[in-house]
């Protein structure tokens, strides 16, 4: 391992002076220069509760890389939040959001000469962007996911951020009072954390703890639960121990990996953004893996969990359940998941899992058991035809005709098609499409 103050020789240990003077300017040692420079990836932001919550789960891996033997270099990761971009020209931004977190991340770890990298993410585009750097500068790091949201409540029933998109349908068609209209409004999102269903954020965290890059039970932990802030402080004590054992980021994503976490996101219900989030992951860590490669996952993986936002629980109440381990173990005994693959702690798979049950406990019914699978195939279907020769993904869980055929209601923009929703100009049968929104 090479440190920053570190000499191979004295010419070496002159020309890096200026180098260690710039650390005794922050209280620094000479003892420190023969310990790993962890840095730490912080997407702490007041912009999402998505993020809101970061900033102690910071402070908690900086506590445990200085008790490991590490000095921590913390630096600043943007963000932006889908939810509150949605349905604006803002929500263009939300995908290159993506490629600026993980160039953010790149640029100063490789300038700052890092040996290891915690990434403290919680939104959307913090998760892939954050892996996107982790495999592309191939330095040892791990991923520490912010946290879930914990649900809100209304008449007894369970809300998440969606709630209100759904509201926002009912409340127009003059099915829902005013009074309950601000009432899911007001109490959809109680708190920080990341949105409560298996969509995008938890979606990416669940596959980055099966892909082997975060610790187990830690992608479906709340965010405000002390057991969030224990599993930060044991990563960074962990990215120590593999700093020690060189084990790097592409050691760990490799294409039987990703398979793994592919199967995973069809066995959980997860959200059709995984599909553009691993192709560019991929590519990032050097793999070979096409749109094709999630078809062929697909046919072969049950899913298995009842969650929202095609089922009806949460991301908290797949942890009580057993949480990714227990679902991971399931395809495992079932001969779906590859075994040997290594993950961040150095053990394999296999070893991670050894005490977990084969069979979801039988007291729930969240982790559906193989013989019993919510559907028999995964949820996330590759299309190709002349609307999409090079492959398209559709979520077709629930989805009573798989075909669709009416009249094309095109739009050039949200702004235009979100109006002709709310005036009642579409109506069942009309198939929208809008065009010209995509990244170029």
């Amino acid at each position: 391992m090479s440190y920053p103050g570190r000499s191979a020789t004295i010419t070496e240990g002159i020309a890096r002076a200026p180098n260690r003077s710039m650390y005794y300017a922050m209280g620094y040692t000479e003892a420190d220069f023969d310990k790993p420079m962890i840095g730490v990836a912080n997407g702490h932001s007041t912009v999402t509760p998505c993020n809101s919550g970061l900033q102690p789960l910071t402070d908690a891996a900086i506590e445990a890389v200085k008790a490991a033997g590490g000095n921590a270099q913390v630096f600043g990761v943007p963000t932006i939040s889908d939810g509150m971009s949605m349905g604006t020209e803002g929500m263009k931004y939300s995908l290159v959001s993506r490629e600026v977190i993980a160039d953010s991340i790149e640029t100063v770890t490789q300038c700052q000469w890092l040996d290891g990298v915690v990434v403290v993410g919680g939104c959307d585009k913090n998760m892939p962007g954050g892996m996107m750097a982790l495999a592309r500068m191939n330095v040892p790091g791990i991923y520490v996911y912010g946290g879930t949201i914990k649900p809100g409540h209304h008449k007894g029933k369970d809300l998440t951020v969606v709630s209100v998109f759904e509201a926002v349908g009912e409340f127009t068609a003059k099915r829902m009072s005013d009074e309950d209209f601000k009432a899911i409004e007001q109490k959809s999102v109680p708190g920080s954390g990341s949105c409560g269903g298996m969509y995008t954020a938890n979606t990416m965290s669940s596959a980055f703890e099966a892909l082997g890059m975060s610790l187990p039970y830690s992608s479906t932990m709340a965010n405000p639960h002390d057991e969030k802030m224990n599993s930060a402080k044991e990563s960074a004590k962990v990215l120590i121990e593999a700093i020690k054992k060189d084990i790097k980021p592409r050691d760990i994503v490799t294409k039987k990996s990703i398979e793994n976490a592919v199967a995973v996101i069809m066995a959980t219900g997860g959200s059709t953004n995984a599909v553009l989030h691993f192709l560019a992951i991929a590519h990032a860590a050097g793999v070979e893996w096409t749109i094709d490669d999630f078809e062929r996952v697909r046919v072969k993986t049950p899913v298995l969990c009842d969650l929202k936002p095609s089922g009806k629980y949460l991301a908290v109440d797949l942890h009580r359940a057993g949480g990714i381990p227990q679902v991971m173990k399931t395809l495992l005994a079932a001969g779906l998941l590859h075994g040997d693959c290594i993950t961040i702690t150095g053990q394999t798979v296999a070893e991670v899992l050894k005490d977990i049950p084969d069979v979801p406990r039988a007291d729930q019914d969240v982790i559906r058991p193989i013989s019993n699978p919510m559907y028999a195939q995964g949820h996330l279907a590759i299309l190709k035809g002349n609307l999409s020769p090079e492959g398209c993904v559709a979520k077709i869980t629930g989805l009573k005709n798989p075909v669709m055929t009416g009249p094309a209601r095109v739009f050039e923009d949200e702004q235009s098609a979100l109006k002709a929703i709310l005036d009642n100009k579409i109506v069942p049968g009309d198939v929208m499409v809008l065009r010209y929104l995509g990244p170029k």
